[in-house]
């Protein structure tokens, strides 16, 4: 099987990396795939070397896509300042080289139909695009071709599979220390509070109201009351007379846990049993008719229920910490040029 966190390693030092747009992992979502705003304008001779790594140049273009990658994954669109675009370009720049030696290093492993597999994950990512057009909008503003996608898309795998053999597959975690993160980390991951399920008919009440109008909101909510009380469908009379949004949702407030309501409400919630219903309860929005659809009792998460998860998430960690010291490893032996710049 698998290791799934590697490919999140890999997606990190591909995708982001590279400067595409288009991670082999997962095609972005159809709002993120326009270019963002112009917060750093592109260089005027993208063909410019800025850097070459064992012979292999980034150019002035590769480094505008990467910057363009940081700031769409940071949602920034506002304009940055002279020393925010400096930080910004030397940490693309970075990354480009980052994944260029790592790439490199993969590269000398030979892998089984790697073109085969190439054009599957090209198919595969194309096809999460609601249409063609919409595919090519991606790939335009990626500021790549079909063809040099594809060539990134290659990269991805060969770095995906050098990580799973050189770094994944050779580590393990053992029981103890799966059974020791969850000893010590009991309180802040695997307690389970106490929750319940619960739906309500509001009739709101504006904070200036008068005493009158308060009156008559606590009127209506009594009749409401004498209504359900009399057998009549609470979710229907919800969705007709509830002022809360949860209304057209028959009132359902889905589950929730102690101190995410206002206090009169969770007292009156927590004390119900699964189908029992509360009088009219008054909070600072107006007045409340509770029903119960159901109550979870805290409690501790049974330790076999989460070890996989627990053993997974350490060999993420580890798989991570192993790949950037390798990475970092792989740098200090490249030979790293940047023409134009003093020595």
């Amino acid at each position: 099987m698998r290791f799934t966190t590697g490919l999140v390693v890999v997606t990190a030092l591909t995708a982001s990396l590279t400067g595409t747009g288009l991670a082999a992992a997962d095609a972005p979502p159809k709002e993120t795939v326009a270019t963002p705003a112009k917060q750093i304008e592109p260089s005027t001779k993208p063909t410019d070397v800025v850097a070459t790594i064992n012979g292999t140049a980034v150019t002035r273009a590769d480094v505008d896509r990467a910057i363009q990658m940081l700031l769409a994954q940071s949602r920034k669109t506002e304009p940055v300042d002279p020393d925010q675009k400096k930080q910004i370009e030397e940490a693309a720049q970075n990354q480009i080289i980052l994944a260029e030696v790592l790439y490199q290093a993969a590269s000398k492993e030979a892998i089984t139909d790697l073109d085969k597999k190439v054009d599957a994950k090209f198919d595969e990512v194309k096809s999460r695009f609601p249409s063609k057009d919409d595919f090519e909008k991606a790939l335009k503003s990626s500021g790549l071709s079909a063809p040099a996608w594809k060539d990134q898309l290659r990269r991805e795998i060969v770095i995906e599979s050098y990580i799973e053999k050189q770094v994944a597959s050779r580590i393990t975690v053992s029981a103890e220390q799966t059974k020791k993160f969850y000893d010590d980390n009991l309180d802040k991951y695997f307690k389970k509070p106490e929750s319940v399920h619960a739906a309500h008919i509001l009739i709101g009440v504006d904070p200036k109201a008068t005493a009158e109008e308060k009156q008559k909101a606590k009127q209506k909510a009594d009749d409401i009351f004498k209504q359900v009380k009399g057998g009549a469908d609470f979710a229907e009379l919800a969705k007709k007379e509830s002022t809360c949004p949860s209304g057209k949702n028959g009132g359902d407030l889905g589950e929730f846990g102690r101190g995410q309501m206002v206090k009169p409400f969770e007292d009156a919630a927590f004390i119900l049993k699964q189908g029992e219903m509360s009088g009219v309860v008054e909070t600072q929005f107006g007045y409340h008719i509770i029903k119960s659809l159901g109550k979870t009792d805290g409690g501790v998460v049974p330790f076999d229920q989460v070890k996989g998860k627990i053993e997974e998430s350490l060999k993420g960690m580890e798989v991570q910490k192993q790949v950037i010291a390798k990475v970092e490893e792989l740098k200090k032996a490249a030979k790293i040029e940047y023409p134009g710049q003093k020595k």
